[in-house]
């Protein structure tokens, strides 16, 4: 991606030959406020009304307890009492009653400046009774100087950064800042889903509305202020993802299109010196399959080769529903890989589902003489030096594992592919760490042949081989099984290429999902005890591990324990995050093979877990899980041909009613098994932060625009994008280092 300009210099605070910052500058660096720019947009949460004054006597009893007034009064009395606890007790009179002031915690300064005598100006909630009017830590200032026009603003700040200071120092930057239009003249003169103001216009106002202004505008963010606001967010940040699109596509990539014939790899070829190969590996693996593909794995499939044998490095996101059959496409798309003399790097972000890839890419590939690598942080040393000397040589086509795969000590010979499965689960950095891999090849293997490299390296000089090998960049496969909804697609993952499986492979059963109450808890038992009976296997899935003192939730091992009790004879499991690895995998592997009938689990369990026989999933306290979460685990069943069932227990205790959230959650896990219609729902509940999570975008991109109601201005914004970095490339980058600054380096990832 094209290099952006440094920021700004943060605002004029400190003089400039001072070397540390203030304590001013370190608070707003906490906001992240280091521009004019940023303390521009750094908008009001609420606003007080300070441009009017309310006589008590117009205010009615009760009036006053939900907003607050402000009055203008002299003080007729200020004392210290001590009764029922220390508090300053200032008396007011405005001229048409009388009110008491009550302050708690007050200095010293403050008890002089409401002495006996002064006319001030006091602003708080309104209280009346026997006792008449009140006020319990009013805000109060002298009444000297004019009322002010605008509502005052009131923005979020840290300790030790006051609203007054913070106001001003706003305002001194919005005096500074440079607001000049970044929008072509084409953009405000057509297509516009709504008038738009001036962005100075527009940020004055917002910091200092008029008060006839119409306060419900100002809160739902539908003013014409706050359009121009979103527009330009929205603009930003399409521009930015299809800017790394562009400098994405302008890097490059091997070219991965398999030669019929050759095995690939060093090792592969040595293993079959005598023995012929016509078909290519990816084929080999197709017809090795024990089942067919479905229509749209295929059609997937195909959109992946054609992309890895482009010179265009491949950034493309696999997302399908929880069973759709994302593991054999991984592996078609690493056969590839291989077959061009290349390696592939498979990160998961779980031992267990690492463990679960690494088993079934074995089973398909070892037979067909690819050496596949195995890496996570619980390996003896001696198995990991052996590992990573597999990776180091080349010889291994295929590493799988966790974030050990990215550890400086992993040196790959010829990354050329890396598939990062669950991706929302790994960071940015993670992301960028693994695509940094292809790169390390020429400065640790400079002037070396690089072993099995194909057709690719054929006819190229070692040297001018090596500096290709140093710029080159690798092809990007992520997947997903929580579906992207259309809007989150077009914003957060505009740089991106979506293939989507929106097929589930034949055989698999519909789950039912129940609601129950945890009052029913012994039917559930029951169900159980049938279930084990008729030779299937269970899932009980508990929040926590142990007992905690801020959630009165039953623990996996309590449920351990009881269950064990109540199910007598029955072979019931333990598994949680806390395990040794060596006992998690004896446990997973007693429940996959079988012999074990009941799996009690935390969340550890949540994907990569393929067990046919499990029919029923039972999740407690179901009111404490995400929605994605609920059908990730839901989909650990309904994998072989039995009738499979879900049941979310719910907490009956006063202490755990159900929120309008959780009841929402529960209500969509009821209705629909559509991973799809779920991710929909979930974005709904939670919005685009939360559903995205602050590690999986590096940075929310968007704090104006909102995806539900701004869609007609997502749809102006991407349209928009391309003509003005083609007609205006100065002005789209003027407009990008105004509204991210640093954080375009996220796009990267």
């Amino acid at each position: 991606m094209p290099s952006i300009p440094a920021p700004a210099k943060p605002i004029a605070l400190v003089a400039p030959a001072a070397p540390a910052p203030t304590a001013l500058q370190k608070a707003l660096h906490k906001l992240g406020l280091k521009r004019d720019i940023d303390l521009a947009l750094h908008l009001p949460l609420r606003y007080e009304d300070e441009t009017r004054i309310t006589r008590l006597a117009d205010v009615r009893p009760g009036a006053g307890a939900a907003d607050s007034v402000q009055i203008e009064a002299v003080v007729t009395d200020c004392q210290v009492m001590y009764r029922p606890r220390r508090q300053l007790v200032v008396t007011v009179d405005d001229g048409s009653d009388v009110c008491v002031l009550r302050f708690f915690n007050f200095y010293p300064s403050q008890q002089k400046a409401l002495a006996a005598g002064q006319r001030i100006r006091a602003r708080g909630e309104l209280k009346g009774g026997f006792a008449g009017w009140q006020m319990l830590h009013p805000t109060c200032r002298s009444a000297s100087g004019a009322l002010p026009q605008a509502l005052t603003p009131v923005y979020s700040t840290v300790a030790g950064l006051a609203q007054p200071t913070l106001r001003r120092v706003v305002l001194g930057a919005l005096e500074r800042v440079d607001l000049a239009d970044t929008l072509p003249a084409l953009a405000l003169a057509e297509n516009l889903p709504a008038p738009l103001w001036r962005l100075q216009e527009a940020l004055w106002f917002l910091h200092h509305p008029k008060p006839d202004t119409a306060l419900d505008e100002l809160q739902d963010r539908s003013h014409p202020a706050w359009q121009r606001l979103k527009a330009e967010e929205l603009l930003a940040q399409q521009l930015s993802q299809l800017q790394a699109r562009r400098a994405r596509n302008a890097l490059r990539a091997p070219m991965l299109a398999a030669p019929a014939g050759k095995a690939g790899l060093k090792s592969q070829a040595q293993a079959h010196q005598q023995v012929p190969q016509p078909a290519p590996l990816h084929e080999r693996l197709l017809a090795a399959l024990p089942f067919q593909l479905t229509a749209a794995q295929r059609r997937v499939c195909a959109e992946i080769a054609h992309d890895l044998a482009r010179q265009q490095p491949m950034h493309r996101l696999l997302q399908g529903d929880v069973g759709s059959g994302k593991t054999v496409v991984a592996a078609l798309a690493a056969a590839l890989c291989i077959q061009a003399g290349y390696q592939c790097a498979l990160m998961a972000p779980t031992e267990i589902l690492a463990q679960q890839h690494f088993g079934k890419l074995v089973d398909w590939l070892a037979p067909l003489g690819v050496q596949v690598a195995w890496l996570t942080g619980s390996q003896k040393t001696k198995q990991r030096r052996e590992m990573l000397a597999l990776v180091e040589s080349g010889e291994a086509g295929l590493v799988i594992g966790t974030h050990a795969v990215i550890q400086d000590k992993v040196q790959f010979s010829n990354l050329a592919l890396a598939i990062i499965d669950e991706q929302h689960r790994f960071g940015v950095a993670q992301r960028l760490a693994l695509r940094g891999k292809a790169s390390l090849r020429h400065s640790r293997h400079e002037g070396e042949p690089s072993p099995g490299r194909g057709r690719a390296g054929e006819g190229v000089s070692t040297e001018k081989q090596g500096e290709a090998d140093a710029q080159r960049e690798p092809h990007l496969l992520m997947m997903t099984a929580t579906p992207i909804p259309r809007t989150l697609a077009m914003s957060y993952y505009a740089d991106l290429d979506v293939s989507t499986i929106d097929e589930l492979p034949p055989g698999r059963t519909p789950v039912v999902t129940k609601l129950v109450s945890d009052a029913r808890r012994g039917e559930v038992i029951e169900r159980i005890r049938t279930q084990v009976a008729q030779g299937r296997q269970v899932y009980w899935v508990c929040p926590l591990i142990e007992e905690s003192e801020a959630l009165d939730l039953t623990n996996a091992t309590q449920t351990h324990a009881q269950l064990s009790a109540e199910l007598a004879g029955v072979s019931i499991g333990l598994l949680h995050s806390r395990m040794p690895t060596a006992e998690k995998k004896a446990v997973m592997a007693l429940f996959t093979s079988g012999a074990m009938a009941v799996l009690v689990s935390t969340t550890v369990i949540e994907v990569g877990v393929d067990v046919p026989k499990a029919s029923l999933m039972v999740i407690e306290h179901a009111e404490r899980f995400g929605l994605s979460q609920l059908h990730q685990l839901r989909g650990r069943v309904g994998r072989g041909a039995a009738a499979s069932a879900c049941v979310l227990l719910y907490s009956t205790g006063d202490a755990s009613r159900l929120g309008d959230t959780a009841r929402a959650r529960l209500k969509t896990m009821v209705e629909t098994t559509d991973g799809f219609e779920v991710a929909r729902r979930d974005l709904q509940i939670r919005g685009p932060g939360e559903f995205l999570g602050a590690r999986q975008s590096g940075d929310a991109l968007l704090r104006f625009a909102d995806l539900q109601t701004d869609s007609a201005w997502l749809e102006w914004a991407r349209a928009l994008a391309p003509q003005m970095l083609d007609a205006e490339p100065v002005m789209a980058q003027k407009h990008l280092d105004r509204w991210l600054g640093t954080k375009a380096a996220y796009l990267k990832a």
